[in-house]
């Protein structure tokens, strides 16, 4: 039996209203106590392992509602394992893998079996499962039976359902499980080839741009279609600042419609694109500064809610070379919470207690798990980090196969020192680090 009393840390709970001193103390995977000073002689703490808090916050796990683990069928690119404990290092205590495995995520059958892959992983493993067979567009899944087997939600992340009748179908029968559908939003008529942002950047480089109209296209699309089925619609990696305007329009009618944005389109613009290579391709792409501009202030004003990764893993060989060629996709969980403290929490867009919350609280109510909370009785999944120090990431160090990242070098706050799932560590900074 673990148990855990954490000492003298600052405690970011903001599904509970707390952001002070806080004493925790953990046994049986649960928060047991929550008080301003636990002393160590009180008869409820005994058998304990202490554990210096001081000048660190503590802060629910983070659930990242975007990840690929490429398992099963690209298991060189990423493992379930891996792509685990990369998510442990970078404090995310639950991820959410998209179905475009080989085979696809299709059925319960195939939900199953990751769940079964997934036992023994550090981290609680949630599956999304697609919402045509084979992700071919063709024919609706069984919807009801992947909810039962365990998945949270569908999509066909990685390409949108063309077919807008099809795609109303398939969110009516969402919609009558209570099943969230994430959109992939990506007019598949209008990319054109395209590797990159259209503008200046790309003409500059050669290269053929993917243009705003792209996403934003589909982000109208699939809200008019929510609204008539009556679905809960999550917009993935929304990049531009037409689709944030979009949103808003949708909060306005009171629909049930929320949005990601991932921390490179928060982070970079494609100004910031150096030269044609493969660490730079990503989709959706990098936008202008006025479309980062736009989704920071989206943040802000609470238009969107969630901040995912959309953790894509490439092996070294397939990412070294010309955006052309190299498949699109960056990594992220390792570095999540980092960006999000160094650019939005001290660039001044939000509070802690706020990205927090973009980032445990409101991706946990997005799938409807009791996550995001440390109130006494609550599972024990738990994040410990240094925000007053800065350190440089270096990609080397990732656990994730997947090295392929635009950040590697950059400066940073927020270092995680000791992720918690049921109870138990999963991840410490001080063993990683030796």
């Amino acid at each position: 039996m673990d148990r855990y009393l954490i000492k003298g840390g600052h405690l970011i709970d903001p599904a509970n209203g707390i952001d002070g001193k806080r004493d925790i103390l953990i046994s049986d995977g649960k928060v047991i106590k929550v008080l301003e000073k636990i002393n160590e002689s009180d008869s409820i703490v005994n058998d304990v392992k202490v554990i210096d808090a001081v000048g660190k916050v503590i802060m629910p796990g983070f659930v990242d509602l975007h990840v690929h683990l490429r398992e099963p069928g690209f298991e060189y690119k990423e493992t379930i394992m891996t792509g685990a404990m990369a998510a442990a290092r970078g404090g995310v205590t639950t991820i959410c893998p998209m179905p475009n495995t080989k085979p696809v995520i299709d059925s319960p059958a195939m939900v199953k079996d990751l769940l079964d892959r997934a036992k023994g992983a550090p981290v609680n493993i949630l599956p999304i499962g697609a919402i045509t067979f084979g992700q071919e567009g063709v024919d609706i899944t069984d919807i009801a039976g992947m909810k039962e087997a365990g998945a949270v939600a569908i999509s066909e992340d990685g390409k949108s359902v063309m077919n807008s009748w099809l795609f109303l179908q398939a969110l009516h029968d969402a919609a009558e499980v209570g099943m969230p559908v994430f959109s992939h939003c990506e007019d598949e008529n209008l990319v054109d080839g395209g590797v990159m942002n259209y503008g200046e950047k790309s003409e500059e480089l050669g290269l053929p741009g993917i243009t705003n109209a792209v996403e934003d296209v589909i982000v109208a699309r699939d809200i008019i279609l929510a609204k008539e089925a009556g679905c809960k619609l999550h917009l993935c990696h929304c990049s531009t600042a037409d689709s944030a305007t979009l949103v808003e329009m949708a909060h306005k009618q009171g629909l049930s419609v929320t949005a990601e944005v991932c921390p490179h389109h928060f982070t970079m613009s494609d100004d910031e694109i150096t030269e044609d290579n493969g660490r730079f391709k990503m989709n959706p792409p990098l936008r202008s500064k006025k479309d980062v501009d736009a989704l920071k202030n989206a943040l802000k004003n609470n238009i969107i809610e969630v901040i995912s990764t959309d953790h894509a893993p490439h092996s070294s060989e397939e990412k070294a070379q010309s955006m052309l060629k190299a498949p699109f996709g960056i990594v992220g969980l390792e570095t999540s919470f980092a960006l999000g403290y160094t650019v939005l929490v001290k660039g001044g867009y939000l509070t802690l207690s706020q990205l927090v919350e973009k980032m445990s609280v409101n991706p946990a109510k997005v799938i409807n798990i009791d996550k995001g909370s440390l109130l006494e009785g609550k599972i024990a999944d738990l994040v410990i980090a240094d925000i007053e120090k800065s350190y440089v990431i270096d990609s080397s160090k990732f656990v994730s196969k997947g090295k392929n990242t635009p950040f590697n070098g950059k400066e940073v706050y927020g270092r995680i020192e000791k992720t918690f799932v049921n109870g138990k560590i999963v991840y410490d900074y001080l063993t990683d680090s030796e």
